[in-house]
């Protein structure tokens, strides 16, 4: 049960008789008069339970991006006045979710609350409340109907601006002539005659000795690789970064490389395997064979959180080996925190350099350089000196890192995915893979 303003109203209208017989009675009077039209209309009022209620499903949405949600008011039995407030959870954006209706006996009305999401994951509707007025206006019956609802938001994927760019570079890599390399990671194309400048190594001598001139194989990057993503969702992916729209998570930006050089590599006919952890595997996907591997992906990371703990290597590498003993390219998606890496993550190392080409991509913070540069003043002067301390140390452990036979990749949020994905292309050009 509800009251409306014109209640206070009503008892303040009780002036005019108090004016014209001043006397306690006259008040008292007034004031339950006033109660009971306020009874009376709760009472006529329609019950909330009587409205038809139902929502129309939502698909997903990327993160940044708006949709709206529709309920469906139906009034079977009688005509109703009412405000229904289409309740959703705070970070899910929801405007303009008040609406007053007004429906006969047999009528229904759609309602549109826009949402604009602000966080990724399944974001869900809290329910409708429902106030019906009586027939005075006066009061009203109120309740709020548990009607299921939620949209998934998937991460944003803003670098897919550079998807056509490096599509066009693979594109060239696939019709270029055959590369002259050897090794592990290329496979035959074809026989050729040979020129002067050729690896001798290269030459087929059981053909040369069918044939009057030497004979050279030709080799070209082999294709069906796998690639393996490892996105770190520890404590060190939970800081925000400077990014193009403001502070971005790490984790996130971390996503958007991931998602980036999953496409490019889906294209280039790789097989893709995910995985996301921190003291344990929090997602693990197999995507050989699949169509859209980004969509995939997407879901798969929307509901990825950071947590407060440090990453347990030894458990994600446990994981990678899971995934079978076959060379793959390995990209650890997390932060170059010297202090994470040194006491978990190179322990490993040596085991994944080993049967694997292992790529580090690390969220770097411009905010470091800007600290480390400016000496306006003594606090500036000590921020400076540790900022100068923690890049010498980050630059320490990358080059720890790179002695091991890691890639490292090290960009701020928005340089990131295209660092890794044009890494991924020189890595496919020249055979490395």
């Amino acid at each position: 049960m509800t009251i409306t303003w014109r209640v206070p109203l009503l008892l303040l209208a009780g002036i005019v008789p108090v004016v014209l017989r001043p006397a306690a009675s006259t008040a008292a009077i007034w004031v339950v008069l006033v109660v009971v039209l306020a009874l009376l209309d709760v009472l006529l009022a329609p019950k909330p339970a009587a409205l038809e209620i139902s929502r129309v499903r939502l698909g997903g949405i990327r993160l940044g991006e708006s949709t709206t949600s529709e309920l469906l008011v139906r009034s079977p039995t009688r005509r109703v006045r009412a405000l229904v407030r289409d309740a959703w959870q705070p970070t899910a954006g929801a405007t303009q979710n008040r609406h007053r209706i007004r429906l006969d006996r047999g009528d229904s009305t759609r309602l549109r609350t826009p949402l604009r999401p602000r966080r990724r994951g399944d974001l869900r509707a809290l329910g409708v409340t429902v106030r019906a007025f009586g027939p005075l206006g006066l009061g009203a019956r109120q309740r709020t109907i548990p009607i299921e609802g939620s949209v998934r938001v998937l991460p944003a994927f803003e670098s897919r601006k550079h998807l056509p760019s490096r599509l066009q570079r693979l594109r060239e890599l696939d019709g270029r002539a055959a590369v002259r390399v050897r090794g592990q990671g290329t496979e035959f194309d074809s026989l050729r005659e040979y020129v002067r400048g050729d690896d001798v190594r290269s030459i087929d001598w059981r053909t040369t000795a069918r044939s009057r001139t030497v004979v050279v194989r030709t080799w070209q990057p082999e294709r069906d690789r796998r690639v393996v993503l490892v996105l770190d969702t520890s404590r060190t992916s939970a800081a925000r970064v400077e990014g193009a729209g403001g502070g971005v998570p790490r984790l996130d930006s971390a996503m958007d490389a991931g998602l980036l050089l999953a496409a490019i590599a889906s294209r280039a006919g790789d097989r893709i395997d995910f995985l996301a952890g921190d003291l344990r595997v929090r997602s693990r996907v197999r995507l050989a064979g699949q169509r859209d591997v980004t969509q995939r992906l997407q879901e798969a990371m929307a509901d990825l959180e950071p947590v407060i703990a440090e990453a347990d290597w030894s458990q994600l590498a446990g994981a990678v080996a899971s995934l079978g003993r076959h060379r793959a390219l390995v990209v650890l998606l997390t932060p170059l925190d010297p202090h994470a890496i040194e006491e978990s993550l190179l322990p490993v190392l040596p085991v994944l350099t080993q049967h694997h080409r292992v790529v580090l991509a690390s969220v770097r913070d411009p905010e470091l350089e800007t600290t480390a540069a400016s000496r306006d003043n003594l606090d500036d002067v000590y921020a400076a000196a540790a900022a100068e301390q923690t890049l010498r140390r980050r630059d320490h452990t990358a080059a720890m890192l790179r002695t091991l036979g890691v890639d490292i990749v090290d960009a701020d949020a928005e340089s990131l995915p295209p660092a890794l994905a044009d890494h991924y292309l020189q890595l496919k050009a020249t055979g490395q893979l």
